[in-house]
């Protein structure tokens, strides 16, 4: 904590499996069930001929690119990411999904090296090699010692919060839960006797005050909440009246950070009761790379979420977001004419919720709530 504030950096999607598991110095199996892709290094070949030579193998820093270095000059309190990859090398793949992510463990240092406080699982990627992957996952990551929330091998792990301390006092209690609409299938449920994810069949009053009764459970009046939801389509910048609704329900019951993804772009952005709310954070590292078919969404630029929150409260005094590019997986500081771009589209799709979104120093968009 540093100038009275509590700086919290989210990210969107982390997808660390089949391209850029296959550049690290541990690449697995590279076998893929795809209709039209059979071998993750075919990704590999995609991104360098839309972007050049990609070296091989990497450092674990390389996919992070510049993201890091700006991470350790913000130096945020607490980091969460969306972990959107199997860790395993265990398990068969899952029936009924068209693609599948999983990194070997042994390339844990890749996800190590951004020092991730929390990493949330409830996405529709954690069980593509089913109850023994997640099994494997679960333990990979305990044994690296980072946090996870969002899955767990029955419903009352899979609900439970990750907790932060923060210093010199308070914590961050993180949450992360999924939803149908982002595409994961309702067997991943967790139950009481199954493993699997935190699912919320859809964005109701119900669902909503059901996430109320939970935090009042555990949380704490001082507490920084964030709720970490994936949620909504891979495309598009149109956010439902349910969505919204149940995202304001999030803060009314006593949310600070709506951290939303599944879009594979950034979606709008809203102040809602001085709480931030990110409908759709985008994907941060991907072997997406030269795959064409939605290059009008422009999902090679990537945002960091810095966000500064008042301590005991959690209300939002200020958030930075540094605009970064995907080439040659890695990530690389885009250029002033893609920050334009970024800054217009985002502000365009973010004025219905009284969000500005306007050009910052160095390079970096900030937000201004006209509510």
């Amino acid at each position: 904590m540093h100038e009275g504030v509590v700086t919290l950096f989210v990210g969107g999607d982390v997808m660390l499996g089949r391209g850029v598991d296959q550049i690290l110095p541990h690449p697995g199996d590279p076998a893929l069930r795809e209709d039209y892709v059979h071998d993750a290094r075919d990704y590999v070949a995609l991104a360098e001929a839309a972007n050049g030579p990609i070296p091989r193998p990497v450092d674990p820093t390389w996919p992070w690119g510049e993201a890091l270095p700006v991470l350790d000059r913000a130096a945020p309190d607490v980091r969460v990411i969306n972990l959107e990859t199997a860790v395993s090398q265990d398990g068969d793949f899952a029936p009924g999904k068209g693609v599948h992510y999983r990194m070997n463990p042994a390339n844990l240092p890749c996800l190590a090296v951004a020092r991730p406080d929390v990493c949330a699982l409830a996405n529709n990627h954690v069980l593509d090699f089913g109850p023994l992957g997640l099994a494997e996952t679960l333990d990979s990551l305990a044994g690296a010692g980072l946090r996870t929330a969002g899955a767990g091998r029955d419903e009352v792990a899979a609900w439970r919060p990750a907790t932060v301390p923060l210093r010199p006092g308070g914590r961050v209690l993180a949450f992360s839960f999924g939803m149908l609409s982002s595409g994961i299938p309702h067997s991943w449920a967790a139950g009481a006797e199954q493993s699997g994810v935190a699912l919320i069949t859809a964005p109701t009053e119900g669902a909503a005050a059901a996430f109320a009764d939970r935090l009042r459970q555990v949380g704490r009046p001082d507490d920084i909440v964030v709720a970490s939801v994936h949620w909504g389509s891979n495309w598009g910048y149109g956010v439902s009246r349910a969505e919204v609704r149940f995202a304001h329900a999030l803060v009314d019951a006593g949310v600070d950070v709506v951290h939303g993804h599944s879009s594979h772009h950034p979606r709008p952005l809203e102040v809602y009761r001085d709480r931030l709310v990110l409908y759709g954070c985008g994907d941060l590292v991907d072997d997406y790379e030269g795959i064409g078919g939605y290059a009008h969404y422009r999902d090679d630029l990537r945002l960091l979420y810095l966000a500064a929150l008042e301590p005991g409260t959690g209300r939002l005094t200020g958030l930075r977001m540094v605009p970064l590019q995907a080439r040659r997986m890695r990530l690389e500081h885009a250029s002033a004419a893609d920050t334009a771009w970024l800054r217009a589209t985002l502000d365009r799709c973010s004025r219905d919720f009284g969000t500005r979104v306007e050009q910052g120093d160095a390079g970096t968009l900030t937000v201004r709530s006209l509510r």
